[in-house]
């Protein structure tokens, strides 16, 4: 029986890896730039897919939001980044993501804010984009914000549920609300 179990575990893993890239073919119809082996999980929804690349052998686990509200926005994921599930990328401007990066599940991550003059009420204001870089080799614990504006430098690590409001040095690693320095990956002595 256990022989059985795992024959039929790895065939309902080949099927659901196969339909998380006929899903990334789709999108790539729509307009999306698609590399090779991109996989996006059941319930992925993507507005204005024109505006997405996503590279090599990246793949976006179920229920990610890439809510793209411009058609000059550019979202761009690098090879090998993995999205877990529940992330949302809110995107009027750009967003560009590195090789390698883990973004762990329902992480928010927006690129403009609403204007807060006093002599306009909040729902008649514009908004304000600053563009996002997210380095390669970084890794964003769950339920971490990264708000506009932000670079988050190569190699970085940011803990869980941290909001990133300032830019964060390679290998840097940072937690809490507002997210700080902690120390780097490469100290020796911690």
């Amino acid at each position: 029986m256990t022989q059985a179990f795992r024959i039929i575990e790895t065939y309902i893993t080949a099927l659901s890896l196969l339909r998380g890239r006929l899903r990334a073919r789709v999108l790539a119809v729509r307009g999306a730039s698609i590399k090779q082996k991109t996989s996006l999980g059941s319930r992925c929804r993507v507005d204005r897919p024109w505006c997405l690349s996503m590279g090599e052998r990246s793949s976006a686990e179920s229920d990610v939001y890439m809510k793209i509200v411009d058609d000059n926005a550019t979202l761009r994921i690098g090879d090998y980044v993995f999205i877990g599930k529940g992330s949302e990328f809110d995107v009027m401007e750009k967003l560009t993501i590195g090789d390698h990066t883990v973004i762990a599940p329902d992480c928010f991550i927006t690129d403009h804010d609403h204007g807060i003059m006093p002599d306009s009420r909040i729902d008649q204001q514009s908004c304000v984009a600053k563009p996002i870089a997210i380095g390669k080799d970084v890794w964003l614990g769950r339920g971490t914000t990264v708000l506009s504006g932000v670079t988050i430098g190569d190699g970085a690590v940011v803990g869980a549920n941290a909001v990133v409001r300032n830019d964060v040095p390679p290998l840097g690693i940072v937690a809490g609300v507002p997210a700080k320095l902690i120390r780097y990956r490469n100290d020796k002595d911690k």
